[in-house]
């Protein structure tokens, strides 16, 4: 079993920059590719980005690239989302997760955390 906490959302400006973390704690935390899926109202979950368990690989919706980071320490169990360009439509709860795995067209994850709201002002 493993517990994913985030941290570090808040109200931000357009243009403006936050950066997400998110710590992991469990047996073999360390070991699973990590990664941030986001919800705004009335819309479904959607996937952001994911890093491997090695932060050797990474990957990005198209809706971010370019403008969000992320990166992982696993001396800290803890991956970073840092978010810069912000936009309005990127308002929404972020939910960090554990244990992504691609299956047929989208991500997945077996361990979700609580969600942090990001509010992004115009």
């Amino acid at each position: 079993q493993v517990q994913v906490v985030e941290s570090g959302g808040g109200l931000v400006q357009a243009g403006g920059s936050l950066r997400l973390s998110c710590a992991a704690s469990g047996r073999d935390a360390s070991s699973y590719s990590m990664g941030w899926f986001r919800q705004a109202p009335g819309k479904e979950r959607e996937f952001v980005a994911a890093i491997s368990w090695n932060g050797g690989t990474t990957n990005y919706a198209r809706s971010v690239k370019g403008r969000f980071t992320l990166s992982r320490d696993n001396a800290k169990n803890t991956v970073y989302l840092q978010m810069t360009s912000l936009k309005p439509e990127d308002t929404a709860v972020y939910y960090c997760a554990a244990d992504l795995r691609f299956s047929i067209t989208k991500y997945v994850a077996n361990y979700w955390g609580q969600g942090t709201q990001v509010t992004v002002s115009s």
